[in-house]
């Protein structure tokens, strides 16, 4: 007789679940529930703009709460960053027009200093909530903001330009709505670049913690309850063993974030990967096996996947996911010739008035003067890339390549990314306080604590992508150790690394605002910059070198994007891409 073998059902394959795992799930999410309406209640506190502390204190039992709080804006910073990310990303997109504008302005905004931001922010959001906290933080949180969504905007986008052609046509012959295609096709096939990114622009957030917690902008300082102005406030009293207590606590929040929320997120997202092979190392999560042998998901998605349909329903408003059959050729010119009239005309009356303003207060003399800055500020950033590169590249790929090492290594690096190297600026200060050494050359070291994991983290990244097939053959092959690394290893990283050097370019020019002007104690140290100048015109409220500054930095960056990264990129996609 013949047995009929049958595939399991759905049920037979999930792990087998138990109270214990419900019983930790539900007291940890009602603590986590408790902890964010206590936390957040305390940010609508009444605040007098007059009366605002400088300052924070520095007693070392505040500093959970002050934790809780900084973390509470990074989460929120965060679900910000995703919810841009979302809309702008899909509508550079799908949206051919918008997409000329859109794509430009991501460039331009990725490339204004965070003290750009809140020089033009912290007024507004105060008048905003006036007599509350409420706007101070909301300035803070929207500092933060700028600090991770531009580079989370740039990975959705690529991973939607990208889409394969056969997820297309399917979301089109299955007749999906816009809404559905977006949360069943696009958010999906983008969700590993979206996750590593958000945890790389997350770590970026936590450098730019102490600018925006210790705020001073147009002659008024502003201290926020944060683990970030605690630094600042220990900084200036010179306290170097209060600072060293808030690297603890901060390399334990760093630690915890990546252990309870980062690290099973990527392990999660190891679901949406197509591939034909699967990872021979795939990420592994104690928190996301826990959460898989709870019944609290299960009975979540069973409460609330009734609403799915309906709400489907609903948003069929914003019509099918699909392309015109055909389009009139006039009338798609006489669109795009009216379209680019409106965005000349708006670009070339907001220039106007841009260099109108600047001849009227500081004169074209000063724009020369601080391009003359910048080009200081260039060379230290091509020193921290030339250094970064020497030191990280090879050392990258041994990780890479070692899937033990890896292992081990990878969650150290992640660690080392996310943690706000500025931390460290008041015990290097103090080095350079004591030897009597320039800031000018030691700017550049300090832009290079923060800048040099991007280049480490994406060459670990391309190592361990390059494929098992070329590897052995080259050791078949007994290729002489130059030639391994001409032909093999450098040419399979290279995407990789432009990738890295972008991100480390990018993140050394916005860190040049807080490497060129230190603090420590009564002593300040200020290195002949670009950063300098905007932090220097941003404490005294002297808007024309603000506009000044930021325009010339974003004129460096946007530039030499433009004549070098991306032609890099455009090579690597073209001759190394794997």
């Amino acid at each position: 007789m013949t047995t009929l073998r049958t595939y399991p059902v759905g049920s037979a394959l999930d792990r087998p679940r138990n109270r214990f795992a419900d019983v930790v799930v539900f007291v940890g999410a009602a603590v986590l529930i408790w902890l964010v309406v206590r936390v957040s209640a305390s940010a609508n506190v009444p605040f007098d703009e007059a009366d605002a502390p400088a300052a924070v204190s520095t007693d070392p039992a505040r500093l959970p709460y002050y934790a809780a709080r900084s973390l509470l804006r990074m989460f929120a910073a965060l679900g910000l960053s995703i919810l841009f990310t979302f809309v702008y990303a899909t509508a550079a997109a799908r949206l051919r027009r918008a997409r000329t504008v859109l794509l430009p302005l991501l460039d331009i905004l990725q490339s204004v200093p965070i003290l750009g931001f809140l020089s033009i922010t912290v007024a507004g959001f105060i008048a905003l909530f006036p007599g509350s906290q409420l706007g101070l933080e909301s300035a803070s949180v929207f500092a933060i903001f700028t600090s991770q969504a531009w580079n989370m905007a740039f990975a959705f986008y690529h991973s939607l330009a990208a889409q394969p052609r056969e997820l297309d046509e399917a979301a089109r012959n299955l007749r999906l709505s816009r809404w559905q295609r977006f949360w069943r096709v696009d958010v999906p096939s983008g969700m590993i670049p979206l996750v590593w990114n958000g945890m790389m622009s997350f770590g970026g957030g936590w450098f730019f913690l102490v600018a925006s917690e210790a705020i001073s902008v147009n002659n008024h300082s502003y201290a926020l309850p944060g683990i970030g102005s605690y630094v600042a406030t220990a900084t200036g009293d010179g306290d170097l063993g209060k600072v060293f207590i808030a690297i603890g606590v901060m390399i334990v929040m760093v630690v915890g974030v990546n252990f309870l929320f980062w690290r099973p997120l990527t392990a999660w997202a190891e679901r949406f990967r197509v591939e034909d092979t699967e990872a021979a190392e795939a990420p592994r999560s104690v928190m996301l096996n826990l959460l898989r042998r709870s019944h609290i998901p299960l009975l979540l998605g069973k409460t609330l996947g009734p609403l799915v349909a309906p709400l489907d329903r609903v948003m069929s408003v914003f019509g099918l996911a699909e392309y015109p059959l055909h389009s009139s050729p006039v009338r798609r010119r006489a669109g795009d010739l009216v379209f680019g009239a409106v965005v000349v005309a708006a670009v070339g009356y907001g220039g106007y008035r841009v260099l109108d303003y600047i001849e009227s207060t500081e004169g074209f003399g000063e724009v020369a003067h601080a391009f003359g800055l910048g080009f200081l500020t260039l060379l230290r950033v091509v020193v921290l890339l030339v250094l970064a590169t020497i030191v990280w590249v090879p050392i990258g790929v041994w990780i890479g390549l070692n899937p033990r090492v890896s292992r081990l290594a990878q969650p150290v690096v992640q660690v080392l990314a996310s943690f706000p190297a500025n931390f460290l600026f008041p015990f290097v200060t103090a080095v350079l306080v004591w030897s009597g050494a320039s800031l000018n050359w030691a700017g550049a070291i300090l832009m290079a604590l923060g800048a040099q994991w991007y280049i480490l983290f994406n060459v670990i990244a391309g190592a361990s992508a390059v494929p098992t097939d070329l590897r052995e053959a080259a050791a078949n092959l007994r290729l002489p150790r130059k030639l391994w690394w001409r032909r093999l290893i450098l040419p399979a990283i290279f995407p990789s690394y432009v990738t890295g050097g972008i991100t480390a370019a990018g993140g050394a020019w916005n860190a040049s605002i807080v490497a060129e002007v230190v603090d420590y104690g009564s002593t300040t140290l200020v290195a002949a910059g670009l950063g300098a100048y905007i932090h220097e015109a941003t404490t005294v409220g002297d808007s024309p070198r603000i506009l000044i500054g930021v325009l010339v930095m974003s004129v460096y960056v946007v530039g030499i994007n433009r004549l070098f990264w991306r032609r890099l990129y455009a090579l690597a996609e073209r001759r190394y891409s794997l």
